[in-house]
């Protein structure tokens, strides 16, 4: 199992224990992952991926699954997801704001 967030992009980080000699022993931060199930309304389907605590929270705070897919940047995303983001995306109605005209 990869220790990487499919959302975030989140992976493990280096740094040091230090003791109170002030030695200091390797470590690795790891994030906190957990499986979830998110479903997609657009798709009508489901996915178990393996996410971050703070990319549920961002998917949370987005409202859904497919909101929070349309706004994140590609970079972060695992390849299952950009895909997925794609069909999303043309799926999608689009919504223009109104533009108010200025005299």
């Amino acid at each position: 199992m990869s220790k990487k967030c499919e959302l975030t992009g989140k992976i493990p980080m280096k740094g040091h224990n230090v003791s109170h000699a002030n030695n200091k022993t390797k470590r690795r931060f790891l994030p906190n992952l957990k499986k979830v199930k998110f479903t997609s309304e657009l798709m009508k389907r489901s996915l178990k991926l393996t996410v971050s605590n703070s990319g549920v929270r961002s998917v949370d705070k987005k409202g859904s699954f497919d909101e929070f897919l349309k706004i994140v940047k590609n970079k972060n995303l695992s390849p299952r997801l950009k895909k997925l983001k794609k069909s999303i995306l043309i799926k999608s109605p689009f919504k223009k704001k109104p533009v108010a005209k200025s005299a």
